[in-house]
This record gives structure tokens, sequence and C-alpha cells, in this order.
């Protein structure tokens, strides 16, 4: 995604290295994944985040291998539950799997499910440590490849089947960067279920990035519910009726797929640790993902 895209998708928030790189990074990521929030994302309006509590769940950072790399992730599973939890995948915004990522992690698992959010920026750095958009865009989230996505995706499934998690029962939900992410892993991956969140619907395509979802929407494994804002800056609504005209002509998941657009209602609005949060959508938008998996066979 080109760096003038990411900063048109975020308007309304605020008021290139090796494998081996990356690998040696996870001593800094190690102590810092799902705590604290990235630099990069302030201002920070701490008083309004939801903080979930641990009580009753299991939870922190594990690793699982991918093509050689060890994928850091952070999970939360309720607690002594070892087999048949239903999974949902949580992919980051751009800022990383920082507090905001892990807490959400937290509020699925709390609600039953076996939670997993890969840092998916892992071989190419670490997103808390930028405090410029531009520069993390620039140097970090514009040479991640989407084949490398979906694959430490693919790998996020697999561990959770090996951890308790029912591979029949697998949904995927994304913010920002990662609700583009979400329809096309809907598109890629196992899943019975999708819910993403404003996430950017076209695209220029590039080597990186060879599709986008309005691309994949005829092709969906699971239907998706996009929850999007009508006053987001970077994602014009006539993007949301190409995205609604490309399902239309798909296939049974791509048919059954659904769109809410919250009026007056800016990008990130499910971001509680934002200015641009707001209350009213946010929580209509998890309540209705909540039911969106029910609904799907996911819960």
């Amino acid at each position: 995604m080109r760096v003038e895209d990411i900063q048109k998708e975020i308007i309304s928030l605020a008021p290139g290295k090796s494998t081996q790189a990356g690998a040696t990074r996870r001593t800094a990521l190690k102590t810092a994944l799902g705590v604290g929030y990235a630099a990069a994302a302030s201002p920070i309006m701490a008083q309004t985040a939801i903080k979930t509590s641990a009580d009753g769940l299991s939870t922190g950072e594990v690793s699982y291998e991918v093509a050689g790399f060890k994928v850091p992730a952070y999970y939360a599973a309720p607690q002594g539950k070892t087999t048949g939890l239903p999974v949902v995948l949580v992919v980051q915004e751009i800022f990383g799997v920082h507090e905001y990522i892990a807490d959400t992690c937290r509020r699925f698992a709390k609600a039953g499910y076996l939670a997993i959010a890969p840092e998916l920026y892992a071989r190419q750095g670490d997103p808390t440590q930028y405090g410029e958009i531009a520069k993390l865009v620039a140097e970090l989230v514009d040479k991640v490849p989407d084949g490398q996505v979906m694959a430490d995706l693919d790998g996020a499934v697999k561990w959770a089947g090996a951890n308790g998690g029912d591979l029949a029962k697998v949904a995927i939900t994304g913010f920002c960067w990662g609700g583009r992410i979400t329809w096309l892993y809907a598109a890629h991956g196992p899943v019975k279920a999708a819910v993403a969140w404003y996430g950017r619907l076209v695209g220029q395509t590039s080597d990186r990035t060879p599709r986008h979802p309005v691309d994949v929407a005829a092709k969906l494994n699971g239907p998706v519910l996009g929850l999007y804002g009508a006053a987001d800056g970077g994602i014009p609504l006539d993007t949301v009726d190409k995205m609604k005209a490309a399902l239309a002509a798909g296939n049974q998941a791509a048919r059954a797929s659904q769109f809410v657009v919250y009026p007056d209602t800016p990008h990130a609005f499910h971001a509680d640790y934002r200015p641009s949060f707001r209350k009213g959508p946010a929580e209509d938008g998890w309540a209705r993902a909540l039911a969106w998996f029910k609904t799907h066979g996911v819960a």
C-alpha cells in the first residue's frame, strides 16, 4: 500500500530489512508485544481505552514457525479449556500488536474464543518504535507483502488447531490495515465468517499487493460483515458501492456478505484509545461482530 493511501486512510485518526534482522529484533519485541501503545498512534486518549482483565483467561505471547521464521503472536483463551474452542484471528492496524489489539483478543476470549493476533510486520521491523506515521508506512508497512501475511495467518490457524482451537470454526476480524487483510484472507483461508472494520477496498496493484478486496470479492470462503464510517476521509463511499456490486455478482458467501455504514462516523471508530473513537458505533459494531460469527456457525 502506498504511503499516500495509508495517510488518507488514517486522516481522521488524529486532531527494508532482512529476515535475519527481524529474528534479531525479537529480543526487543519479546517484552513489548501487546503492551503499551505504538508511538505513532499518538495522541492517546487513555481515559477512554477499554481495559479487559485477564482474570479467567490464559493469555500471553507465543510463536510459531513459517518459512523458517518464528512469528510472534499474542493470544487469549478461556482458562482451562483445551479443546473445541472457536478461533478468531485478530489482525492489527498499521500500528502492530499493541495494547489495543491485545485487549481486543481478551474481549473475544471472554466471549469464549481462542483469539490470536500475529505480529505481521515482525520480519520487517517493530512498528511500535516509530513515532511518525509517514516513516512507519514507508520504512515498514509498505514493505510487507500480502503473500507473506496470508502465509503467517495460515500459520496462526495451524497453531490454534494444535492448541485447543476447533478448525471447523475459524473466523477473522481486522481493523484499518487489518480490515483490508480480513477481506483478502476471507478469500484465501479456511474461514466460516469475517468482520472487516474500515479496511480499504480498492487500490493500485503491485508485486506486494497484487489484489485488493474488490478483486477477490466474488470468491469468498466465508461471508464478510463490513463495518465502515460514512465520514471516513480515506475510504470514499463509492468504493463501498463498488464492493457491494462485486459481492452481488459472486458466490454464495459473497452474496451473503453485508455492510453497515455508520452516519457521521470517522475512520477507526472502534479504536477506543484514540480521538476517533465513537462509543455508539463501536459498541454496535462489536455486538454485530459477535452475532455475525454466531449466525455463521463460528461460535
